[in-house]
């Protein structure tokens, strides 16, 4: 636990057990938020054919849509939490991983 304190720049366990919290909250919400949306653009698995391949499209479109939900709702949890200073700093860093990092230039 000391290591992930070190690593994440925390002070206390109580903060390492409200970030866990946030994170499962915001995978769980971002797929149930992303649902509306998906079929608001008739994103359905019915309308990708039957073979193989249709399905890994689906899937891979999916997953690609609720990636952006994810990125938001983990630093609007994290406020709501009190932990924005460092779901700020983890958004940025994750992004700039992705090689995104021109927006925080």
């Amino acid at each position: 636990m000391e290591k992930l304190k070190k690593r994440w720049g925390i002070e206390s366990n109580f903060q390492i057990i409200i970030i866990f919290i946030v994170f499962a909250i915001t995978g769980s919400s971002s797929v149930y938020v992303a649902k509306p949306f998906l079929e608001l653009i008739n994103l359905e698995r019915m309308a990708f054919p039957e073979q193989w391949w249709g399905g890994t499209l689906y899937w891979i479109l999916r997953i690609l849509l609720i990636f952006p939900f994810y990125q938001i709702l983990l630093v609007i949890y994290g406020w709501l939490f009190g932990q924005f200073k460092f779901f700020w700093a983890f958004e940025k860093k994750m992004l700039k991983r992705l090689g995104l990092g021109s927006f925080f230039s």
